[in-house]
């Protein structure tokens, strides 16, 4: 026996909801995912922590910059 129309119907979107929130649930964990990465690398302690050679020329480089407007 042929499941009818109406039961057909139903099955598809019982289908389509779950993909939407297999969908949903996997956009929330990529974006939780994309703040952690962005809030890390813009975080300048972060990036001094990393990089503190980097970080001491710059601020060296800074100072002199600034000293020499006089």
């Amino acid at each position: 026996m042929r499941p009818s129309g109406k039961q057909q119907k139903d099955s598809e979107l019982e289908r389509a909801s779950a993909a939407l929130a297999q969908t949903r649930d996997s956009l929330v964990l990529s974006i939780g995912t994309l703040e952690h990465e962005i809030t890390r690398t813009l975080d300048w302690r972060e990036w001094v922590r990393r990089r503190p050679g980097t970080a001491l020329a710059l601020a060296f480089g800074l100072g002199l910059f600034l000293g020499r407007r006089r």
